[in-house]
């Protein structure tokens, strides 16, 4: 194996691309209520329709949510923007019984099951 190849399967991932999915928590200081509300659900997956009737608001409007969102935290794709939420979950969630308030590494945190 060549010293390249080497290389490219160890380094991270991020680092070889150039990418870095959340680059300051700051980024969503700069997000109004709402926006901060419409990304912690975009973390969930759910599609713009399913957002829309959640937060009670046209599907149209998710969608400029989103895309100001993006623009806001120097993101490209809704994909992108799905991935900041998830990584600041702990950060947007202000459910204090939530368990992402507990670090997933501490030896007896709780742990979120996938059914």
């Amino acid at each position: 194996m060549s010293e390249r190849s080497d290389v490219t399967d160890t380094a991270c991932a991020y680092r070889r691309t150039g990418i870095v999915p959340v680059g300051e928590a700051g980024g969503l200081k700069a997000l109004t209520d709402r926006e901060r509300e419409v990304l912690l659900l975009l973390g969930t997956g759910l599609g713009n329709r399913r957002l829309a009737s959640e937060l009670g608001i046209a599907e149209r409007t998710v969608k400029a949510h989103i895309a100001r969102i993006a623009n806001k935290l120097g993101q490209e794709t809704r994909l992108q923007v799905a991935v900041v939420s998830v990584l600041s979950h702990a950060v947007l969630c202000g459910d204090p019984s939530c368990p992402c308030r507990h670090s997933a590494l501490s030896p007896g945190a709780p742990r979120m099951s996938v059914a």
